[in-house]
């Protein structure tokens, strides 16, 4: 579960080839489209009227994100030339989407995540205003940031280094300081807090790595380094380094065990 597929990672590369995430996000928007007739001007506007999963997802986030000064079509032509231009991202989108099918529950489809999961959203838009922040565009960036924060509860700084295939379940009352970085295949809950400990300037903000799996409204405060495939109880404080395959809990946190689960953050077993 959640394991990258070769297949999948291929596609990604060569523009060639099908794109198999694409295809089942349309074949479910038919189905759900027949089954739903009231939504079907709905699902033909948000993906079958789209030639790629970029289009449909810049149109998406655009209309969530739009107000009387940040129109919808200027939202939408800035995320799909950002998002067409960069591989990267292309690539993240994909295994985030596959992220939030296998891990969460609620997640029925890939059309849900796409359309009414704020956790995907928000992590798309921030990697949108990442690669701004990169291009030099910092005012737009945190535009968006501040934008995201308005809309979705979410508060992720454009500068923060972000991994693929995230899942950010929930999603409300996340804050992602400026010079966190996350690792590839992390799992963050509700109200998850990567912050710094006061007024430090500089590198000051946690780095989760790989596999790690945070629980609900677990805060994590500064330039600290937390390890492979820790899994993080829900309420917890994290002040110091945790080793890897630690499980910690408490406030502040401490090790109360050792994680048996190769990923935790694929599991989601948080009762260990």
């Amino acid at each position: 579960m959640g394991i990258p597929n070769p297949a999948l990672d291929s596609s990604l590369h060569n523009s060639e080839c099908l794109d198999p995430i694409w295809d089942a996000i349309r074949k479910e928007a038919k189905l759900e489209a027949e089954k739903e007739p009231i939504l079907s001007s709905f699902f033909y506007s948000s993906i079958l009227s789209h030639n790629c999963l970029e289009k449909a997802l810049a149109f998406a986030l655009a209309n969530r994100l739009q107000k009387p000064t940040l129109l919808a079509t200027q939202l939408m032509d800035t995320f799909f030339n950002v998002m067409k231009q960069d591989k990267g991202i292309q690539q993240s989108i994909r295994l985030d989407i596959q992220a939030f099918k296998d891990r969460d529950p609620a997640c029925l489809s890939y059309c849900s995540a796409l359309l009414y999961m704020k956790g995907f959203q928000s992590l798309q838009v921030y990697r949108v205003a990442h690669a701004l922040w990169g291009q030099g565009r910092k005012i737009l960036a945190l535009a968006l940031q501040s934008r995201i924060s308005e809309v979705f509860g979410v508060d992720i700084h454009p500068a923060a280094k972000i991994g693929d295939g995230i899942l950010v379940d929930h999603g409300t009352g996340v804050v992602i300081g400026e010079t966190a970085t996350i690792g590839n295949r992390v799992s963050l809950m509700q109200g998850v807090t990567l912050g710094g400990t006061g007024k430090e300037t500089g590198n000051r903000h946690p780095k989760v790595a790989e596999g790690v799996l945070i629980g609900a409204h677990a805060s994590i405060l500064g330039n600290i380094r937390i390890g492979e495939c820790v899994m993080i109880a829900a309420g917890s404080l994290v002040l110091q380094e945790v080793s890897p395959h630690s499980i910690v809990a408490g406030v502040p946190a401490k090790v109360i065990g050792r994680v048996h689960d190769h990923y935790p953050s694929l599991t989601m077993q948080q009762g260990n």
